[in-house]
């Protein structure tokens, strides 16, 4: 077994280098400006065009507030680490998890700036819109033509 998934390493593709390094911030001013005006309004356009909740990255705000009462001091933002980490595999993108910590706890904003410049860079988003079949119209009106009778019970 161990062999087989030695062989099946050896056959992938070598991973590639990031788009932008984590500090070429001023190739693409807009999001520079972007990330460092509004930061969380950045991380959660980044959430939401990877195709995770918007939300996700207010857990870096309430996390540490949450846990520091209870005495877990909290340093490693998780949705940052988490979406950075995510957006590396799925791109194949050169890095380790000890670098996505490094850049996620000591340069917040570059990071989601990075993250940002590499979805757009890559032109295709994971966001996932509704098939016209399942609309809520068609499920509400499938179920008007049904009568249910309750009299048995």
């Amino acid at each position: 077994m161990f062999v087989a998934e030695l062989q099946g390493r050896m056959s992938e593709t070598p991973p590639k280098a990031w788009k932008s390094g984590l500090f070429d911030c001023f190739e693409d001013v807009n999001t520079c400006c972007y990330g460092f005006w509004c930061c969380p309004c950045l991380a959660c356009t980044v959430s939401r065009r990877f195709g995770e909740n918007y939300c996700l990255p207010l857990c870096d705000m309430l996390t540490p507030a949450v846990l520091s009462p209870c005495g877990v001091p909290l340093f490693v933002p998780p949705a940052a680490l988490s979406l950075r980490a995510s957006i590396r595999n799925k791109h194949g993108l050169k890095g380790s998890l000890c670098e996505d910590i490094l850049a996620s706890c000591c340069c917040v904003w570059c990071s989601w700036c990075q993250m940002h410049r590499e979805i757009r860079a890559d032109g295709s988003s994971a966001v996932l819109s509704p098939s016209p079949a399942f609309t809520p119209k068609s499920i509400t009106s499938s179920f008007k033509s049904r009568e249910i009778s309750l009299e048995g019970f």
